[in-house]
């Protein structure tokens, strides 16, 4: 007995000493990392076993009473939190396990050395892994995932379809798909109840992108007669999966939708390979004069083997280009609308661009369109200086996203930036060039860089534009830096469809400035004065009862859709 005693005392000694060397370790290793390892980079205080999780669990319940968690947008929480460590040029976000340690980029110079070309990066510091989750929506062979010349040479092939001169041959298809667009508006206009903005113009650009792109006509667009085309609703779907926070999160988080997504993924690569292959037979037949101006044919015309593998990876270019070519443009758009709609000011000088431009067909949508169908067309669209300004102003408030690099350390290429504060390598993390902070800057936008002013980007009106080739909106050359407006990115990894936005936005702005008017319903609701008046703030803007704030749908979403009522304008009747 006494023997048996003293060995159960053993054990549990031996069971204790295990144990706690166990946790002295794990906490020994867990202190390193969460404590030392990044400690030299501006942050806020961290958490030893959470790290900045539960910190980004806490701004999300703060501020107004609609803020929940899923709604409100990473890239508000992001920002408060880079407000209140000082604003450092960058910061760390330790969000492991979910995600690697991420820097976040807050200022334009920083951002640059992500984005230029370099002796070690000679396309720019390489994309992260973030849109390896995006492989059941765009494939495993998407540009998106390529680097240095495996890109380059994808991007060479896809250039040609993207070019301006060429795109302005497309202007009557891209018109031809507003038709609906507006007969739409025209019946939430007669019913006179709140729509969600944000689906009439998914559909719009959708539309577009299919007509670019393969000249399909993907049918978003179709009414309750005739319910909307197959392959939309299920691309439709499989976005939907992304929504909220669930690109960022593992798949092992959420097995059953990635289980889902893998499912609707299966369908549209079946209907999209259906598709391609007719289009490839028609293109094959087709006299040398009268082939295709597509994208998809301007890709392949020099191939002179379409091997299975080009097939696959042109099927997958196909679906970047449908994601990315309807999601950024309507997010512009919708936003453009809305601050128009709060803006008197901007919105008359813009109507008073159209009537120059158009005369008496200023306040007919499809009298507008058949002008820009005809051979004018494009030199009418590159006279839309006011409008350029707006969509530039609108994007730097706006921004649809960002842009994430990573570097793997002992990869034989460092990633080094340079701040006042010292000189830092970032090899091993997600730097995340965040937009939203870098674009509302007050070193560079002054006192009103949170202001919605399309006159900052015109000669005369406080204007400081970039003097740069790639500013694809701009009125006038002046003093903004370059790198401080890039919602397209910049550098050689520059967004492939930033002039079709550009085409697709002005054309919107232009053919609903007069006819249509716009209020918002909900968040962002303008305030009214006891004569039911909307009031206006000393910068010429209407009040809000409430904020208007994007969220993660893939890209930043305005949170509720841009819920709207639309009403003919008395001036169009």
């Amino acid at each position: 007995m006494f023997f048996l005693l003293n060995m159960g005392r053993g054990l549990t000694a031996a069971v204790l000493t295990s144990l706690f060397i166990t946790t002295t370790y794990l906490y020994i290793k867990l202190s390193e990392k969460r404590l030392k390892q990044y400690a030299h980079l501006p942050q806020a205080k961290t958490s030893l076993l959470w790290g900045h999780l539960k910190l980004f669990d806490e701004y999300t319940k703060r501020g107004n009473h609609d803020r929940h968690p899923g709604s409100i947008s990473p890239y508000a929480i992001i920002a408060e939190i880079h407000r209140d460590i000082g604003s450092p040029p960058f910061f760390m976000l330790d969000m492991r396990p979910i995600n690697p340690p991420t820097i976040v980029i807050a200022n334009y110079e920083v951002a640059e050395q992500l984005s230029k070309p370099s002796k070690g990066f000679p396309y720019s510091v390489h994309k992260a892994p973030t849109t390896v989750r995006m492989i059941p929506l765009v494939g495993s062979k998407a540009i998106l995932f390529h680097q240095n010349e495996s890109w380059k040479g994808v991007r060479k092939r896809f250039n040609p379809g993207f070019a301006p001169a060429h795109l302005m041959t497309l202007l009557p298809g891209i018109l031809e798909k507003t038709v609906p667009f507006l007969n739409h508006l025209d019946e939430r206009a007669r019913i006179g109840e709140p729509f969600r903005l944000s689906d009439l113009t998914t559909n719009l650009t959708f539309d577009i992108i299919g007509t670019v792109a393969m000249d399909v006509d993907m049918e978003a667009q179709k009414g309750d007669a005739s319910p909307q085309g197959e392959f939309v609703r299920q691309f439709k779907k499989l976005i939907r999966t992304y929504a909220d926070d669930k690109l960022f999160l593992p798949w092992w988080l959420m097995p059953f939708t990635e289980i889902k997504r893998l499912r609707l993924s299966a369908f549209i690569n079946k209907r999209l390979r259906e598709i391609v292959d007719t289009k490839l037979k028609k293109l094959n037949s087709a006299p040398l004069t009268g082939r295709s101006r597509t994208i998809l044919a301007l890709a392949l015309q020099d191939v002179e083997d379409i091997t299975p593998e080009i097939l696959e990876e042109t099927l997958d270019q196909i679906k970047s280009f449908l994601l990315a070519g309807h999601d950024t443009t309507s997010i512009l758009i919708d936003w453009a609308i809305y601050e128009l709609s709060r803006t008197p000011h901007a919105l008359k000088a813009v109507q008073e661009e159209v009537k120059t431009l158009f005369g008496s067909d200023a306040q007919d949508p499809r009298a507008i369109c058949a002008r820009l169908s005809s051979s004018g067309g494009a030199e009418l669209i590159h006279q839309m200086t006011y409008i350029s300004a707006v969509i530039r102003e609108t994007l730097r408030l706006h921004p649809p996203a960002g842009s994430v690099r990573m570097t793997m350390p002992n990869s034989g290429s460092t990633c080094i930036v340079s701040t006042p504060q010292g000189e830092y390598c970032l090899d091993g993390t997600w730097m995340y060039i965040n937009h939203t902070i870098i674009h509302r800057d007050r070193a560079v936008y002054g006192e009103t860089a949170e202001e919605f002013r399309p006159e900052r980007w015109l000669v005369g009106g406080g204007s400081k534009g970039t003097g740069d080739d790639e500013s694809l909106f701009m009125a006038s050359s002046g003093s903004f830096p370059p790198g401080a407006w890039r919602p397209f990115e910049r550098g050689p990894r520059n967004c492939i469809g930033q002039e079709l936005a550009n085409i697709e936005a002005r054309i919107a702005i232009t053919i609903l400035a007069h006819k249509y008017k716009f209020s918002k319903v909900g968040l962002g609701e303008s305030d009214l004065d006891d004569k039911g008046q909307p009031v206006l703030d000393n910068m010429g803007q209407y009040k809000t009862k409430s904020e208007l704030y994007s969220t993660f749908q893939i890209s930043a979403r305005p949170v509720d859709g841009m819920i709207m009522k639309v009403e003919v304008a008395p001036s169009s009747l």
